[in-house]
């Protein structure tokens, strides 16, 4: 693998940790904290989705061999916002957003290897837009 794609991969490979990571959040809110089925159940289909998508654009075993925790320069930066949550809603909030920028990464990255990884990033994060809207009404119909 050349260093450019090395490169390439490694952001996709970030990025498709990150989504899942927020997806997973999210939907344990939607399961455990509102006890709603549907959307639970919606989000745990995206998460499987997410891989399905990162097959279109690489194996796995390459995604690994591109990855490089060691050298992450923004590892090890703080960031204040991540330090601390004041409530459920801003760590759904912070979730649901972080799923949506990866999506946006990843749809603009999967171009160079996948149109339909790069469509299907896309259809996901306006997904995203309207999961988070519905999940937020029905966390101010129960005054979450």
């Amino acid at each position: 693998m050349d260093i450019t794609e090395q490169m390439i991969l490694r952001v996709i490979d970030a990025n498709i940790n990150r989504l899942r990571e927020g997806l997973r959040v999210s939907e344990d809110i939607c399961r455990f904290a509102l006890n709603d089925q549907a959307l639970s159940r919606q989000l745990k289909a995206l998460r499987h989705h997410v891989k399905q998508a990162g097959d279109m654009i690489a194996p796995y075993s390459r995604l690994l061999d591109a990855r490089d925790v060691q050298s992450d320069v923004g590892a090890t930066t703080p960031n204040k916002d991540e330090a601390r949550r004041d409530d459920i809603q801003r760590i759904l909030a912070a979730n649901m957003k972080r799923a949506q920028e990866c999506c946006r990464v990843l749809e603009e990255f999967a171009k160079l290897y996948s149109d339909e990884a790069a469509s299907t990033f896309k259809t996901m994060r306006y997904n995203l837009y309207t999961l988070e809207k519905n999940i937020y009404d029905i966390m101010e119909d129960k005054s979450i």
